[in-house]
């Protein structure tokens, strides 16, 4: 693993999906840091410490569809965004990408869980207060993509 590693805290319960989730953020970060193929961040995320713990297919399938729609993400995220996505702290970028990914193509994962994954993983990884620009960023693109959903959560 590189230099630019991030590690979350190591007290938290985490399921195998949410591990598969850091583990995919951790690579997005490696990602934009260093410009390295898919690939490459695959085969060194894997070798990581705690990997055997986390969901492999769903981290591959994550980590692969931020990287591949990355550019459709960020075309997405752009409105919903204060400043240029590409000036966004590089946690704040993975952490919209993947939920970006999730919410527009895992559509079996009910929004506000997605949202919420997005928000602890900032917590654990982010700035101070990013998880408040992560929620609120990300909720107004569950508008967007999943207008039906947020309607009725928002009768609730």
């Amino acid at each position: 693993m590189t230099d630019k590693t991030i590690h979350a805290n190591p007290n938290k319960n985490r399921t195998p999906r949410h591990r598969a989730r850091e583990f995919a953020l951790q690579g997005l970060y490696q990602w934009l840091l260093n410009n390295e193929p898919a690939s490459t961040v695959i085969t060194n995320i894997r070798s990581a410490h705690g990997f055997e713990k986390a969901d492999g297919d769903y981290f591959r399938e994550l980590l692969n569809g931020a990287i591949a729609q990355s550019v459709e993400l960020r075309e997405l995220i752009a409105p919903t965004v204060d400043r240029p996505v590409t000036e966004l702290s590089p946690i704040e970028h993975a952490v919209l990408l993947l939920g970006a990914w999730e919410l527009k193509n895992k559509i079996e994962i009910p929004y506000r869980v997605v949202i919420n994954e997005a928000v602890e993983l900032t917590k654990s990884f982010g700035g101070i207060d990013g998880h408040k620009y992560v929620n609120g960023v990300l909720d107004r693109l569950a508008g967007k993509l999943r207008p039906d959903e947020a309607a009725a959560e928002a009768k609730r």
